[in-house]
C-alpha cells in the first residue's frame, strides 16, 4: 500500500467521500468522533505499516493491530486485501481471515466472521467477495475457495457456505420451531 492509497482510502471511509474535501483536521476530528471511522482509521494505517518492508514499521503494524483487537474485539487480519469503501457499522466481533480478497464500498456489521474451513495454514483458498458488498450482523461466511458476487446483500444472521451469484439478497432460513412430540 502506498500513501496516497491510504490517504485515499482515509478520504473516502473516514472523511466521507472523495467529492468532499481534504485535510488532516477533518481527518483526525472525524476519525476522533465516530467509533467505527476511528476503528477503519487505525485498521488503515496498521495495513500501510505492515505493508512496508521496514521490520521495524511492519511489527508497529502488527502492535497497531492488536492493539486494535483488545479495543474493539475486532480480529481483522493485516494479510486480508479490502478495496476502497470499507464500512464498519459497529466495531466489535468482527473476524475476516488473512486469505480474502474483498472489492469496493463493503459494509459489514457487528458478531460477523469470514474464514475458512481448512485446518492447516496456508492450505486453503482465497474467499473472494465482489464489490458492493454488505453483510448484515451475525453473519458466518465459511468455506474454502467462496465466491461472492457483486452487489450483494446478505441478511442478517444468515450462514454462507456456498458461492453467492452477482446482483441478489442473501438470506438463510431460519426455524425455530422445536418438535417436542414423542418419536
Amino acid at each position: 500500500m502506498t500513501r496516497q492509497q491510504l490517504f485515499r482510502y482515509w478520504h473516502i471511509e473516514v472523511i466521507g467521500g472523495a467529492d468532499r474535501k481534504f485535510s488532516l483536521w477533518k481527518l483526525w476530528r472525524r476519525a476522533a468522533k465516530y467509533g467505527g471511522r476511528s476503528f477503519v482509521f487505525w485498521f488503515r494505517l496498521a495495513q500501510y505499516l505492515y505493508s512496508k518492508k521496514s521490520g521495524v514499521l511492519k511489527s508497529m503494524g502488527k502492535g497497531l493491530n492488536r492493539r486494535l483487537m483488545r479495543r474493539y474485539s475486532v480480529e481483522i487480519m493485516l494479510g486480508v486485501d479490502i478495496d476502497e469503501g470499507l464500512w464498519v457499522g459497529h466495531p466489535i466481533g468482527i473476524v475476516i481471515n488473512s486469505g480474502c480478497k474483498i472489492g469496493k464500498n463493503f459494509s459489514i456489521r457487528q458478531n460477523t466472521t469470514i474464514g475458512t474451513t481448512e485446518t492447516q495454514v496456508g492450505m486453503h483458498k482465497a474467499i473472494s467477495i465482489g464489490d458492493n458488498v454488505s453483510i448484515g450482523a451475525h453473519c458466518c461466511i465459511v468455506g474454502s475457495g467462496l465466491r461472492i458476487g457483486n452487489n450483494v446483500r446478505i441478511g442478517a444472521m444468515s450462514f454462507v457456505n456456498k458461492d453467492v451469484s452477482d446482483n441478489c439478497v442473501y438470506i438463510s432460513v431460519k426455524d425455530s420451531r422445536i418438535n417436542l412430540s414423542p418419536s
